[in-house]
């Protein structure tokens, strides 16, 4: 069984914090952390208009700080979860040779048709519909575990 997830986004202040949020809720068994690809927001907490989104659910991510990816992450995780394909790519890039740590997207586990990325609230401003987005995709991730 998987027991160590890492949930990266771009900033790692919105999608992968709140990824990490709701399943250290769903599954608190199981060793969750959060990374974004860039370094802009590093030592931060999550941007505030998720916090209050979250917050709204019963999700405190007010703990949380955002932190950059790094390829030592390959050891450290057993899946890295990425919320689009930019950012997959951008982890991709950074796995060491020889390393077999599956990547995936989180929407994979989501069960609707034809959603392909978690789209990033920071920009389109639907915190609601994102969270909506990802407890959904972190239910279907729970079951394949």
């Amino acid at each position: 069984m998987t027991t160590r997830i890492l949930f990266v986004c771009l900033g790692n202040i919105c999608r992968s914090p709140a990824a990490e949020g709701v399943f250290r809720t769903l599954a608190p068994e199981i060793e969750t952390d959060s990374a974004g690809t860039g370094d802009w927001h590093v030592g931060k907490p999550p941007h505030p208009p998720m916090q209050r989104a979250a917050g709204a659910r019963g999700l405190d991510i007010s703990d949380l700080r955002a932190r950059q990816i790094s390829p030592a992450d390959f050891d450290r995780f057993d899946l890295i979860v990425g919320m689009d394909a930019s950012n997959r790519a951008d982890i991709e890039a950074l796995r060491p040779a020889g390393n077999a740590t599956p990547v995936t997207l989180l929407t994979q586990y989501a069960p609707r048709a034809g959603i392909d990325h978690v789209p990033d609230p920071y920009f389109t401003g639907d915190f609601d519909g994102v969270l909506d987005l990802i407890e959904e995709a972190a239910r279907g991730l729970r079951a394949s575990l």
